[in-house]
Protein backbone atom coordinates (compact mmCIF):
# COMPACT_ATOMS: atom_id res chain seq x y z
CA UNK A 1 0.00 0.00 0.00
CA UNK A 2 1.39 3.52 -0.74
CA UNK A 3 2.34 5.84 2.20
CA UNK A 4 -0.53 8.17 2.92
CA UNK A 5 -0.10 12.27 1.90
CA UNK A 6 -0.19 12.83 5.19
CA UNK A 7 2.48 11.22 6.33
CA UNK A 8 5.38 14.17 6.78
CA UNK A 9 7.89 11.79 6.49
CA UNK A 10 6.77 11.04 2.61
CA UNK A 11 6.87 15.04 1.67
CA UNK A 12 9.78 15.62 3.17
CA UNK A 13 11.50 12.71 1.28
CA UNK A 14 9.90 14.36 -1.83
CA UNK A 15 10.55 17.91 -1.08
CA UNK A 16 14.45 17.00 -0.46
CA UNK A 17 14.38 14.99 -3.89
CA UNK A 18 12.90 18.01 -5.76
CA UNK A 19 15.59 20.58 -3.44
CA UNK A 20 18.51 17.70 -4.98
CA UNK A 21 17.60 18.37 -8.29
CA UNK A 22 17.04 21.70 -8.32
CA UNK A 23 20.55 22.01 -6.56
CA UNK A 24 21.97 19.65 -9.54
CA UNK A 25 21.02 21.94 -12.16
CA UNK A 26 22.50 24.71 -10.61
CA UNK A 27 25.67 23.10 -10.60
CA UNK A 28 25.50 22.40 -14.32
CA UNK A 29 28.05 24.61 -16.91
CA UNK A 30 25.10 25.03 -19.38
CA UNK A 31 23.17 26.99 -16.44
CA UNK A 32 26.74 28.66 -15.48
CA UNK A 33 26.59 29.93 -19.39
CA UNK A 34 22.85 30.82 -19.65
CA UNK A 35 23.91 33.12 -16.43
CA UNK A 36 26.99 35.07 -18.03
CA UNK A 37 25.24 35.34 -21.57
CA UNK A 38 22.26 37.40 -20.48
CA UNK A 39 24.80 39.21 -18.32
CA UNK A 40 27.19 39.75 -20.85
CA UNK A 41 24.92 40.36 -23.93
CA UNK A 42 22.50 43.00 -21.52
CA UNK A 43 25.77 44.75 -19.85
CA UNK A 44 26.75 45.76 -23.55
CA UNK A 45 23.46 47.13 -24.39
CA UNK A 46 22.62 49.26 -21.20
CA UNK A 47 26.40 50.09 -22.13
CA UNK A 48 25.48 51.26 -25.56
CA UNK A 49 22.41 52.98 -23.79
CA UNK A 50 24.71 54.93 -21.26
CA UNK A 51 26.72 56.18 -24.73
CA UNK A 52 23.34 57.25 -25.98
CA UNK A 53 22.94 59.45 -22.54
CA UNK A 54 25.90 61.31 -23.74
CA UNK A 55 24.16 64.41 -25.52
CA UNK A 56 22.12 64.62 -22.52
CA UNK A 57 24.27 65.46 -20.08
CA UNK A 58 24.79 69.32 -21.35
CA UNK A 59 21.45 69.89 -21.60
CA UNK A 60 20.01 68.33 -18.27
CA UNK A 61 22.92 66.67 -16.73
CA UNK A 62 20.54 65.37 -13.42
CA UNK A 63 18.01 63.36 -15.82
CA UNK A 64 20.95 61.94 -17.56
CA UNK A 65 22.50 61.20 -14.00
CA UNK A 66 19.04 59.53 -13.13
CA UNK A 67 18.79 57.72 -16.10
CA UNK A 68 22.39 56.24 -15.65
CA UNK A 69 21.58 54.92 -11.99
CA UNK A 70 18.60 52.86 -13.24
CA UNK A 71 20.82 51.96 -16.02
CA UNK A 72 23.53 50.88 -13.61
CA UNK A 73 21.38 49.02 -11.37
CA UNK A 74 20.56 46.59 -14.15
CA UNK A 75 23.46 45.68 -14.61
CA UNK A 76 24.86 45.08 -10.75
CA UNK A 77 21.54 44.11 -9.82
CA UNK A 78 22.13 40.86 -11.63
CA UNK A 79 25.03 39.96 -9.79
CA UNK A 80 23.26 40.61 -6.84
CA UNK A 81 20.08 37.89 -7.39
CA UNK A 82 22.75 35.43 -8.34
CA UNK A 83 23.58 35.86 -4.49
CA UNK A 84 20.18 36.32 -3.18
CA UNK A 85 18.33 33.89 -5.58
CA UNK A 86 20.42 32.24 -7.45
CA UNK A 87 22.12 30.69 -4.37
CA UNK A 88 19.52 31.55 -1.70
CA UNK A 89 22.23 33.38 0.26
CA UNK A 90 20.82 34.67 3.63
CA UNK A 91 21.83 38.28 5.39
CA UNK A 92 21.05 38.90 8.70
CA UNK A 93 21.70 42.50 9.75
CA UNK A 94 22.74 42.99 13.40
CA UNK A 95 22.24 47.15 14.10
CA UNK A 96 19.83 49.01 16.31
CA UNK A 97 16.45 50.07 15.49
CA UNK A 98 16.97 53.66 15.31
CA UNK A 99 19.73 53.37 12.76
CA UNK A 100 17.69 51.08 10.69
CA UNK A 101 14.95 53.69 10.16
CA UNK A 102 17.73 55.79 8.13
CA UNK A 103 19.11 53.44 6.09
CA UNK A 104 18.00 54.63 2.47
CA UNK A 105 16.62 57.61 3.31
CA UNK A 106 20.55 59.78 3.41
CA UNK A 107 23.46 59.54 2.26
CA UNK A 108 26.37 58.20 3.63
CA UNK A 109 29.92 56.90 3.75
CA UNK A 110 29.86 52.48 3.94
CA UNK A 111 33.20 51.65 5.91
CA UNK A 112 33.69 47.51 4.77
CA UNK A 113 36.22 44.93 5.56
CA UNK A 114 37.97 42.90 3.25
CA UNK A 115 38.33 39.31 4.13
CA UNK A 116 36.15 37.43 1.60
CA UNK A 117 36.00 37.04 -2.12
CA UNK A 118 32.39 38.39 -1.99
CA UNK A 119 32.36 41.21 0.26
CA UNK A 120 31.91 43.57 -2.36
CA UNK A 121 28.66 41.67 -3.61
CA UNK A 122 27.46 42.21 -0.52
CA UNK A 123 27.87 44.91 0.19
CA UNK A 124 25.94 45.61 -3.16
CA UNK A 125 23.16 43.39 -1.58
CA UNK A 126 23.34 45.78 1.39
CA UNK A 127 22.65 48.62 -1.01
CA UNK A 128 19.98 46.42 -2.67
CA UNK A 129 18.24 45.79 0.41
CA UNK A 130 17.73 49.64 0.85
CA UNK A 131 17.34 50.70 -2.47
CA UNK A 132 20.36 52.67 -3.15
CA UNK A 133 22.01 50.05 -5.17
CA UNK A 134 21.93 52.20 -8.44
CA UNK A 135 23.24 55.34 -7.12
CA UNK A 136 26.16 53.27 -4.55
CA UNK A 137 29.68 54.78 -5.41
CA UNK A 138 33.20 53.37 -4.45
CA UNK A 139 36.63 54.56 -4.89
CA UNK A 140 38.39 52.58 -7.69
CA UNK A 141 41.42 52.12 -9.22
CA UNK A 142 41.63 54.03 -12.65
CA UNK A 143 42.10 50.89 -15.04
CA UNK A 144 39.02 49.34 -14.18
CA UNK A 145 37.44 52.50 -16.03
CA UNK A 146 38.43 50.76 -19.10
CA UNK A 147 37.19 47.21 -18.70
CA UNK A 148 33.77 46.70 -20.25
CA UNK A 149 30.41 46.31 -18.65
CA UNK A 150 30.90 46.77 -15.06
CA UNK A 151 33.93 49.54 -15.34
CA UNK A 152 31.88 51.67 -17.64
CA UNK A 153 28.27 51.51 -16.15
CA UNK A 154 30.84 52.75 -13.33
CA UNK A 155 32.22 55.72 -15.48
CA UNK A 156 28.42 56.99 -16.36
CA UNK A 157 27.75 56.62 -12.52
CA UNK A 158 30.30 58.81 -11.58
CA UNK A 159 32.08 56.36 -9.75
CA UNK A 160 35.69 58.32 -7.95
CA UNK A 161 38.39 56.22 -10.25
CA UNK A 162 42.34 57.11 -8.83
CA UNK A 163 45.68 55.79 -9.35
CA UNK A 164 46.62 55.21 -6.33
CA UNK A 165 49.52 58.02 -6.66
CA UNK A 166 48.83 60.88 -3.70
CA UNK A 167 49.70 63.40 -5.59
CA UNK A 168 48.01 62.79 -8.38
CA UNK A 169 44.93 61.46 -6.66
CA UNK A 170 44.75 64.14 -4.04
CA UNK A 171 43.32 66.35 -6.29
CA UNK A 172 41.75 64.48 -8.72
CA UNK A 173 40.03 62.18 -6.47
CA UNK A 174 38.89 65.35 -4.41
CA UNK A 175 37.33 67.40 -7.41
CA UNK A 176 35.93 63.61 -8.26
CA UNK A 177 34.04 64.04 -4.67
CA UNK A 178 33.04 67.21 -5.25
CA UNK A 179 31.33 66.37 -8.43
CA UNK A 180 29.03 64.32 -6.16
CA UNK A 181 28.07 67.40 -3.82
CA UNK A 182 24.90 67.81 -5.95
CA UNK A 183 23.96 64.19 -6.66
CA UNK A 184 20.15 63.78 -7.15
CA UNK A 185 20.07 60.28 -5.84
CA UNK A 186 20.65 59.41 -2.11
CA UNK A 187 23.76 57.34 -2.68
CA UNK A 188 25.94 55.10 -0.13
CA UNK A 189 29.88 55.56 -0.75
CA UNK A 190 31.67 52.38 -0.22
CA UNK A 191 35.15 51.88 1.03
CA UNK A 192 37.08 48.79 1.67
CA UNK A 193 39.70 51.32 4.09
CA UNK A 194 42.21 48.46 4.03
CA UNK A 195 42.65 48.43 0.47
CA UNK A 196 43.13 45.11 -0.17
CA UNK A 197 41.75 41.79 0.59
CA UNK A 198 43.35 39.94 4.08
CA UNK A 199 45.82 37.66 3.54
CA UNK A 200 47.94 35.87 5.94
CA UNK A 201 50.85 37.72 4.09
CA UNK A 202 49.75 40.50 3.88
CA UNK A 203 48.42 40.68 7.25
CA UNK A 204 52.02 40.39 8.67
CA UNK A 205 53.64 42.89 6.44
CA UNK A 206 50.40 45.09 7.68
CA UNK A 207 51.40 44.58 11.49
CA UNK A 208 54.67 45.25 11.20
CA UNK A 209 53.71 48.76 9.62
CA UNK A 210 51.65 49.11 13.15
CA UNK A 211 54.23 48.10 14.77
CA UNK A 212 57.03 50.50 13.63
CA UNK A 213 54.29 53.32 14.27
CA UNK A 214 53.42 52.19 17.63
CA UNK A 215 49.56 51.38 16.58
CA UNK A 216 47.44 48.55 18.58
CA UNK A 217 48.20 45.13 16.59
CA UNK A 218 44.81 43.87 14.68
CA UNK A 219 44.04 40.41 14.44
CA UNK A 220 41.51 40.07 12.17
CA UNK A 221 42.13 43.44 9.76
CA UNK A 222 44.78 45.30 7.77
CA UNK A 223 45.80 48.46 8.79
CA UNK A 224 43.52 51.05 7.39
CA UNK A 225 44.70 53.85 4.70
CA UNK A 226 43.71 56.68 6.33
CA UNK A 227 44.30 59.31 3.69
CA UNK A 228 41.57 58.33 1.00
CA UNK A 229 39.22 58.09 4.04
CA UNK A 230 40.19 61.28 5.10
CA UNK A 231 39.77 62.65 1.80
CA UNK A 232 36.38 61.61 1.26
CA UNK A 233 34.74 62.83 4.46
CA UNK A 234 36.20 66.08 4.10
CA UNK A 235 34.97 66.52 0.36
CA UNK A 236 31.65 65.15 1.08
CA UNK A 237 31.02 66.83 4.17
CA UNK A 238 27.27 68.51 4.10
CA UNK A 239 26.00 65.88 1.64
CA UNK A 240 26.59 62.93 3.32
CA UNK A 241 24.87 62.89 6.60
CA UNK A 242 26.93 59.30 8.69
CA UNK A 243 29.69 56.97 8.47
CA UNK A 244 28.12 53.15 8.34
CA UNK A 245 30.61 50.93 10.10
CA UNK A 246 30.36 47.58 8.53
CA UNK A 247 31.85 44.43 9.50
CA UNK A 248 31.06 40.91 7.72
CA UNK A 249 31.13 37.64 8.72
CA UNK A 250 29.90 34.02 7.33
CA UNK A 251 28.77 31.46 9.80
CA UNK A 252 30.12 28.17 10.32
CA UNK A 253 33.90 29.80 9.26
CA UNK A 254 32.58 29.54 5.38
CA UNK A 255 35.03 31.44 2.97
CA UNK A 256 32.70 31.74 0.04
CA UNK A 257 33.37 32.32 -3.73
CA UNK A 258 31.79 33.61 -6.46
CA UNK A 259 32.05 30.00 -8.55
CA UNK A 260 30.17 28.93 -4.74
CA UNK A 261 27.72 31.25 -5.86
CA UNK A 262 27.19 29.93 -8.91
CA UNK A 263 27.00 26.64 -8.52
CA UNK A 264 23.71 27.71 -6.24
CA UNK A 265 26.08 27.18 -2.38
CA UNK A 266 23.90 28.61 -0.25
CA UNK A 267 25.57 30.67 2.72
CA UNK A 268 24.50 32.89 5.63
CA UNK A 269 26.18 36.10 6.22
CA UNK A 270 26.15 38.55 9.19
CA UNK A 271 26.32 42.09 8.86
CA UNK A 272 27.01 44.24 11.70
CA UNK A 273 26.30 48.25 11.32
CA UNK A 274 26.59 50.77 13.60
CA UNK A 275 25.42 54.66 12.19
CA UNK A 276 28.23 57.47 13.33
CA UNK A 277 27.21 60.63 12.63
CA UNK A 278 29.91 62.71 10.09
CA UNK A 279 30.09 65.52 12.80
CA UNK A 280 31.58 63.37 15.23
CA UNK A 281 34.55 62.54 12.55
CA UNK A 282 37.44 64.98 12.97
CA UNK A 283 37.94 67.39 10.89
CA UNK A 284 41.83 67.72 10.75
CA UNK A 285 43.60 65.01 9.06
CA UNK A 286 45.80 63.87 11.68
CA UNK A 287 42.89 63.64 14.33
CA UNK A 288 40.89 61.78 11.44
CA UNK A 289 43.47 59.15 10.84
CA UNK A 290 43.41 58.32 14.43
CA UNK A 291 39.90 57.98 14.62
CA UNK A 292 39.75 55.30 12.07
CA UNK A 293 42.90 53.66 13.13
CA UNK A 294 40.24 53.66 16.30
CA UNK A 295 37.47 52.35 14.45
CA UNK A 296 39.44 49.26 13.10
CA UNK A 297 40.47 48.45 16.75
CA UNK A 298 37.27 48.44 17.26
CA UNK A 299 36.54 46.51 14.38
CA UNK A 300 38.53 44.01 15.20
CA UNK A 301 36.80 43.53 18.72
CA UNK A 302 33.79 42.71 17.11
CA UNK A 303 34.82 40.19 14.56
CA UNK A 304 36.55 38.40 18.04
CA UNK A 305 33.54 38.62 19.61
CA UNK A 306 31.98 36.78 16.53
CA UNK A 307 34.88 33.94 16.24
CA UNK A 308 33.61 33.16 19.90
CA UNK A 309 30.01 33.89 20.30
CA UNK A 310 29.20 33.23 16.31
CA UNK A 311 27.34 36.25 16.41
CA UNK A 312 27.74 40.04 16.33
CA UNK A 313 26.68 42.83 19.15
CA UNK A 314 23.10 44.04 18.72
CA UNK A 315 19.30 42.93 17.65
CA UNK A 316 19.35 40.89 14.52
CA UNK A 317 16.86 41.78 11.61
CA UNK A 318 16.01 39.63 8.61
CA UNK A 319 15.86 42.03 5.90
CA UNK A 320 14.13 40.35 3.52
CA UNK A 321 15.23 40.33 -0.09
CA UNK A 322 13.30 42.60 -3.27
CA UNK A 323 11.96 41.21 -6.04
CA UNK A 324 13.54 44.25 -8.21
CA UNK A 325 16.86 42.39 -8.91
CA UNK A 326 14.72 38.92 -10.02
CA UNK A 327 12.19 40.61 -12.09
CA UNK A 328 15.26 42.48 -13.72
CA UNK A 329 17.25 39.41 -14.27
CA UNK A 330 14.04 37.35 -16.00
CA UNK A 331 13.18 40.33 -18.07
CA UNK A 332 16.38 40.57 -19.99
CA UNK A 333 16.42 36.71 -19.93
CA UNK A 334 13.05 36.48 -21.47
CA UNK A 335 14.84 39.16 -24.40
CA UNK A 336 17.89 37.54 -24.68
CA UNK A 337 17.51 33.62 -24.25
CA UNK A 338 14.58 33.59 -27.10
CA UNK A 339 17.06 34.86 -29.68
CA UNK A 340 19.75 32.68 -28.42
CA UNK A 341 17.58 29.82 -28.76
CA UNK A 342 16.95 30.26 -32.29
CA UNK A 343 20.50 30.57 -33.14
CA UNK A 344 20.89 27.41 -31.44
CA UNK A 345 18.28 25.29 -33.31
CA UNK A 346 19.60 26.19 -36.43
CA UNK A 347 22.88 25.63 -35.50
CA UNK A 348 21.82 22.01 -34.55
CA UNK A 349 19.80 21.69 -37.88
CA UNK A 350 22.51 22.66 -39.84
CA UNK A 351 24.46 19.35 -38.69
CA UNK A 352 27.40 21.11 -39.29
CA UNK A 353 29.89 19.65 -35.81
CA UNK A 354 32.48 22.80 -36.80
CA UNK A 355 29.98 25.37 -36.71
CA UNK A 356 28.25 23.41 -33.07
CA UNK A 357 32.32 23.17 -31.76
CA UNK A 358 32.77 26.80 -32.46
CA UNK A 359 29.77 28.19 -31.15
CA UNK A 360 30.86 26.10 -27.20
CA UNK A 361 34.12 27.55 -28.05
CA UNK A 362 32.84 31.10 -27.61
CA UNK A 363 30.09 30.15 -25.12
CA UNK A 364 33.36 28.81 -22.90
CA UNK A 365 34.83 32.32 -23.90
CA UNK A 366 32.25 34.85 -22.81
CA UNK A 367 32.09 32.38 -19.59
CA UNK A 368 35.75 33.31 -19.23
CA UNK A 369 35.62 37.14 -20.12
CA UNK A 370 32.69 37.04 -17.42
CA UNK A 371 34.24 36.02 -14.53
CA UNK A 372 37.70 37.89 -16.00
CA UNK A 373 35.76 40.94 -16.08
CA UNK A 374 33.95 40.53 -12.26
CA UNK A 375 37.65 39.92 -11.12
CA UNK A 376 39.28 42.81 -12.41
CA UNK A 377 36.54 44.97 -9.91
CA UNK A 378 38.29 43.50 -7.15
CA UNK A 379 40.54 45.79 -5.31
CA UNK A 380 43.18 43.31 -4.11
CA UNK A 381 44.10 42.79 -8.17
CA UNK A 382 47.62 43.95 -8.52
CA UNK A 383 48.43 45.37 -4.93
CA UNK A 384 51.35 45.29 -3.21
CA UNK A 385 50.27 46.22 0.19
CA UNK A 386 53.02 45.89 2.54
CA UNK A 387 55.51 46.20 0.68
CA UNK A 388 55.60 50.07 -0.09
CA UNK A 389 54.24 50.34 3.59
CA UNK A 390 57.42 48.91 5.17
CA UNK A 391 60.28 51.10 3.17
CA UNK A 392 58.27 53.89 3.42
CA UNK A 393 56.00 53.83 6.66
CA UNK A 394 53.36 56.08 4.84
CA UNK A 395 49.67 55.49 5.39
Amino acid sequence: MLPSLKDGHVLEAVWRGMMGVVQLLKSQFVCHLIICYVFLASGLLINLLQVCTLPLWPINKQLARRINCRLGYSIASQMVAVLEWWSGTECTLHTDPESFQLYGKESAIVVLNHNFEIDFLCGWTFCERFGVLGSSKVLAKKELAYVPLIGWMWYFQEIVFCKRKWEEDRRTVAQSLQNLRDYPEKFWFLLHCEGTRFTPEKHRASMQVAQSKGLPSLKHHLLPRTRGFWVTVQNLRGTVAAVYDSTLNFRNNENPTLLGLLNGKKYHADLYVRRIPLELVPEDEAECSAWLHKLYQEKDQFQELYAQTGRFPGPTLSLPRRAWSLLNWLVWAGLLLYPLGLVLAQLVQSGSTCNILASLCLCSMASAGVRWMIGQTEINRGSSYGVKERNTLNT
